[in-house]
């Protein structure tokens, strides 16, 4: 089996010589036949110059032999396997099982995990191949514990294979064993941070099954998927199913729940929640206000967030970086950058340092504002301070390009960001795909778009939206819909940003009986069409002059709760006009006003475009 090197941390790369392993030692000779008594005299005696010269020489039954009678000196264990890591070759599935079985013994569980982990990414070994050869070499060292299954599953997650840790979950369930709550914890805190919450609850009822104690952490991680799923009112209620079970919730849980309610401003209900956690006895700590704050600063609400470092410091609580971030942020976005830098001096004033989140957000915002100098001595500062561009910096400065159409300085911080190791994201290929788009450059695009997944990266929506938005602006209908079935392959969920792309291909092209289809394949899809579905199609038929039809579009988005906006009615008056029916577009410009929509420069260019129409009929008629 083709092998990587086992171990590479430096406890593995300590080596223990007696007196014999001298450089000054001649060489032993390597015996004609090499059996396990000779092979374990080497070991115990500490030869390992000895290991070495024969390492090519073993053979993975006798090093099987040999690891099962050392089955309880895991310590001497590690030790032959750091000098055998040149040569692998005897390191096969059966051998490094053995090997695992005697290492789980150690103090850490890293020198197994690293091992179970190597065997994970070996193109031969698949996850019942592994489990099977554990289950085999446990019996044959005859290792009592289930650990070793916990191990495996632990390397999984470690290795963010959600799947495969599942599916080891229930080949363990399968052998009678149950896992331990650790293992079980980990598992439904990856399932977390990969956004798999089904797999979570499909975890969870197993463990109620299967009469695993879920600890106070299992119920936090499991309250932290709720309020991921925006399910708040049923993680509240959680905390009342948690006490029921004799588990006391602790600042940990009341912080998953604030910041839950936080991140969709439901603030009132937080505060709530914030005074029943003070009731119960729980001081609120720095991540609990920086919930209320990041939250009220994503709201626009920036006066009452900054009112809340008071409150902080009356608490004895001292605010930190993130704290000073989510302000800075929240100024930023509102356009106000003097307020952000005073922000920023008031933190480096407090002795708190400047993160490269800090200089990314100034970035940013100076980027949206077209202040590239003061971007790039923001980039020189944060040089100088020691801290390099990560893989946002280079989003952030890609994306401003990008928006400027400077496709040319876009790729070459591509190619500057490969160059220094940063792997780029989705964000990044979006980016570039979108300038792609508008330089009608939809081959480049489309390679671009084949690099993502041979990268393994999954598109997503975004990628698909600006992609399908790129062949849709230049023609490319068809490309189009070839990307929406695969994004149904790939299951990734349209959305009406797709949709509506779709139909604005279609209405390009005047098609727009198709673009009505599409419309209606919204609806059984279960995606909800906004104003600009049906903005679209109201433009599409008035381009045409087919005022019946839009007028009926127009009376549909009404009764669906959509009030129509001004380019509802400049699509209505530019159609009126067309077909010469001005005293229906000067009665629809009135009914406009009267709604309090200002008319646009637009609206007056199609009425007056109407007017020397038909006055230069009328002067057609004269002659």
């Amino acid at each position: 089996m083709k092998f990587l090197k086992i171990f590479n941390s430096k406890p593995f790369k300590l080596r223990t010589f007696n007196s014999l392993s001298h450089s000054q030692t001649p060489p032993f000779s390597i015996p004609t036949t090499l059996t396990e008594s000779t092979l374990l005299h080497s070991i115990e005696s500490s030869q390992w110059h000895f290991i070495e010269q024969v390492a090519p020489h073993l053979t993975p039954s006798l090093l099987s032999s040999t690891l099962t009678t050392l089955r309880h000196n895991p310590q001497l264990v590690l030790h032959l396997l750091s000098h055998l890591q040149n040569h692998p070759h005897s390191l096969d599935l059966a051998t490094s099982s053995l090997a695992i079985c005697v290492l789980y013994r150690l103090p850490s569980p890293k020198p197994s995990i690293n091992l179970i982990q190597r065997l994970i990414l070996s193109p031969t070994c698949t996850n019942r191949t592994i489990f099977d050869e554990l289950a085999l070499a446990r019996d044959r060292v005859d290792a009592k514990t289930t650990l070793i299954f916990d191990l495996l599953v632990r390397a999984y997650c470690e290795l963010k294979k959600p799947n495969e840790a599942l599916e080891c979950f229930y080949l363990i369930k399968e052998k009678g064993f149950v896992p331990n709550i650790e293992t079980c914890n980990q598992m439904l805190s990856l399932f977390l941070k990969l956004n798999r919450t089904q797999m979570a609850w499909v975890l969870y009822a197993e463990m109620f099954r299967m009469n695993i104690r879920s600890s106070l952490y299992t119920f936090n991680i499991m309250i932290n998927v709720l309020c991921k799923e925006g399910k708040l009112k049923k993680a509240k209620e959680f905390i009342g199913h948690m006490e029921t079970l004799g588990v006391k919730p602790n600042v940990v849980t009341y912080n998953t729940i604030i910041h839950g309610h936080c991140l969709r401003g439901k603030f009132q209900r937080a505060r709530v929640i914030f005074q029943t956690m003070k009731d119960k006895g729980l001081e609120p700590d720095c991540y609990t206000y920086n919930s209320f704050i990041s939250g009220l600063c994503k709201e626009g609400r920036l006066e009452e967030a900054s009112g809340l470092i008071c409150k902080m410091l009356e608490g004895g609580l001292v605010p930190n970086a993130v704290t000073y971030n989510a302000l800075i942020d929240g100024y930023c976005n509102k356009g106000d950058l003097d307020k952000a830098y005073a922000y920023r001096d008031e933190m480096i004033s407090k002795g708190i340092m400047a993160s490269l989140v800090t200089y990314n957000l100034f970035i940013h915002a100076l980027f949206m504002e077209g202040r590239m100098g003061d971007a790039d001595n923001m980039i020189k500062e944060m040089r100088e301070k020691g801290m390099m561009p990560d893989a946002v910096t280079h989003n952030i400065l890609i994306n401003g390009y990008c928006r400027c159409g400077d496709a040319k300085r876009a790729f070459g911080l591509l190619d500057e960001m490969v160059g220094k190791g940063i792997q780029p994201t989705l964000v990044t290929y979006t980016s570039l795909i979108y300038v792609l788009g508008k330089r009608n450059r939809m081959k480049e695009a489309d390679a671009l778009f084949s690099k993502i997944q041979q990268e393994g990266l999954l598109p997503d929506i975004i990628v698909f939206n600006a992609l399908i938005d790129g062949h849709c602006a230049n023609g490319n209908i068809d490309r189009a819909f070839q990307l929406l079935k695969e994004m149904d392959n790939m299951k990734v969920l349209p959305d009406e940003i797709t949709y509506n792309t779709l139909m604005q291909g279609y209405c390009r092209e005047g098609k727009v009986e198709e673009a009505r289809q599409l419309l209606d394949e919204m609806k059984r899809r279960g995606i909800k069409p906004d104003h600009i579905s049906y903005n679209t199609l109201i433009s599409g038929y008035s381009k045409r002059g087919d005022m019946k039809d839009a007028f009926r579009v127009r009376d549909e988005m009404m009764t669906t709760g959509f009030d129509p906006t001004i380019l509802t009615y400049n699509a209505l008056i530019q159609g009126l006009c067309k077909n010469q029916e001005g005293e229906h577009a000067e009665e629809l410009l009135k009914e406009m006003v009267s709604k309090g929509i200002t008319p646009d420069d637009s609206t007056y260019l199609s009425i007056i475009e109407a007017m020397e129409t038909v006055d230069d009929l009328e002067g057609n008629d004269d002659k």
